[in-house]
């Protein structure tokens, strides 16, 4: 039988764990985590991680010259969640950019699916995004 005090321990010694996993990054109370991320020079290789055969990379789309950059990546079989934000003023632009990355996409029979107003989830070559209705 599980008692509330053992449900709080259990939170106690989760919570413990977060705060020296975040002290350890260099993370404090103040500060969450997309902050920290925004901080973290991301085009180094992951110091915590072993390489991979692909990675998941966040890219922010700040022009049209950002497009080739998104394409290599797909080709070389990384995942990118594009953070579309940056552009989203320029909205003739960000169509077109749009366009242009989901018809690649197409050709290489990877996926597109939107995350919420600012990411866009673009996936490789024979890697397939479970899209679901919204529920009302």
């Amino acid at each position: 039988m599980i008692d509330a005090a053992s449900i709080h321990i259990s939170e106690v010694t989760t919570m413990g764990i977060i705060e020296k996993i975040s002290k350890s990054l260099g993370l404090n109370k103040d500060m969450n985590i997309d902050e920290y991320m925004d901080t973290v020079e991301l085009d180094d290789v992951d110091a915590l991680h072993q390489p991979a055969d692909f990675y998941v990379k966040p890219i922010a789309l700040e022009s049209e010259s950002d497009v080739p950059v998104i394409l290599e990546e797909l080709k070389n079989k990384n995942i990118v969640l594009l953070n579309v934000s940056p552009m989203s003023k320029q909205t003739s632009k960000l169509k077109s950019v749009i366009d242009t990355i989901k018809s690649y996409v197409v050709k290489i029979n990877g996926d597109i699916a939107r995350i919420d107003e600012s990411k866009i989830l673009l996936t490789p070559s024979k890697v397939k995004i479970v899209k679901s209705k919204s529920r009302r």
